[in-house]
């Protein structure tokens, strides 16, 4: 268990008014969570402290070779005000996962969650309370070593900090449009596809640009090898409902394995809805939709929870799902998670964990 010493700012921020609009990422709370790493003393002096800037050398190791990693997940007030997190032990185990994958030394589960619900206490009166919104928690680890040569740092920092938001699209539940990527590719199997690390995003910034100056949301990728499988959205996983049954593409090494994504596998099986992780091509995809048998297109994530995806363009074909409206599984995705989330429906998982 660790020990974590908590120094309180003397001068608190104003925070958002009720009616803010909490534009993602935007906003930060009071106070962060530290805690360090040496080769010779593991990690340790976990502390709390007010927010604000860092200082690093500039031979950093982070800023030259990129080992540094990042998770993200939310705080959500119930009507009765508690605190709910969901399942931190998921991200826990990501986190180590990505870890292993970078080098990066690992953070035992339960100090994980610990410093999480720790900061998430001290800054709780940041939790917003509209309907929409959440407690946005980004922890993240970055190499410090003042040394420029190609091997692990023996220093690390872990900190974590809060951020009050609205939804992550403006949509909300209004189905967004999708820009298949035929050009680049984010990942391969071998790669650092699965792990939740900055070199996937940045690698994925030359599509976002191209697809924003198109009018789309987002991309969705398809495999680095035979340029046809489906991968993953930019920020989200991705399901298909064809024909009566959710299908979303296996996890092989190069798609994150999302948190929602693996709530939303759950509900569906406990619903008795044919769910399928499994390869799927873009081809399939397409034929589906000419087939009229494309019945819902949806992606998961932190961020957004569900998303619905209403309008899809691959090469110059488009799709358009639906008439345009969110579909029946996806709307009772989104209201099942996010009542389970606000403490409105029944926890029947154990899915959520109070500060």
């Amino acid at each position: 268990m660790l020990d974590i010493r908590i120094e309180k700012t003397k001068t608190p921020k104003a925070k958002p008014a009720a009616d803010d609009p909490l534009k993602f990422g935007t906003i930060f709370t009071d106070h962060m969570f530290i805690m360090d790493y040496e080769t010779e003393k593991g990690w340790h002096d976990a502390r709390i402290v007010p927010y604000g800037k860092i200082s690093l050398e500039p031979s950093a190791m982070v800023f030259h070779y990129g080992q540094e990693m990042f998770e993200g997940l939310k705080a959500y007030k119930t009507e009765d005000g508690r605190i709910l997190l969901f399942r931190p032990d998921k991200n826990a185990e990501r986190t180590n996962n990505t870890n292993r994958r970078l080098c990066i030394p690992e953070i035992p589960k339960e100090d994980f969650v610990q410093a999480i619900k720790a900061v998430v206490k001290v800054d709780e009166a940041w939790v917003p309370e509209k309907e929409g919104t959440s407690l946005y928690i980004r922890p993240f680890i970055i190499s410090v070593d003042p040394f420029l040569g190609v091997r692990p740092s023996n220093t690390y920092m872990f900190m974590i900090i809060l951020s009050p938001v609205g939804p992550y699209y403006p949509e909300g539940l209004d189905p967004v449009k999708i820009w298949i990527e035929d050009e680049y590719v984010r990942a391969v199997k071998g790669g650092i596809g699965e792990a939740k690390t900055g070199g996937n995003y940045a690698a994925s910034l030359k599509s976002q640009v191209k697809a924003h100056e198109e009018g789309y949301s987002q991309v969705l990728w398809l495999d680095g090898v035979h340029r046809k499988y489906i991968e993953e959205v930019g920020a989200m996983n991705i399901f298909f409902k064809i024909a009566g049954k959710v299908i979303t593409p296996e996890l092989t090494g190069s798609i994150l394995p999302g948190v929602t994504r693996d709530s939303v596998i759950a509900l569906c099986k406990e619903w008795k809805l044919p769910v399928e992780e499994r390869r799927i091509s873009i081809d399939e995809i397409f034929e589906a939709y000419e087939n009229n048998t494309l019945e819902e297109v949806f992606g998961t994530g932190t961020a957004a929870v569900i998303s619905p995806v209403g309008h899809l363009r691959w090469e110059n074909r488009i799709m358009q799902v639906r008439d345009g409206s969110i579909g029946p599984v996806s709307h009772k995705l989104y209201d099942t998670l996010t009542g389970i989330q606000l403490g409105k429906l029944p926890d029947t998982h154990n899915w959520t964990v109070q500060v």
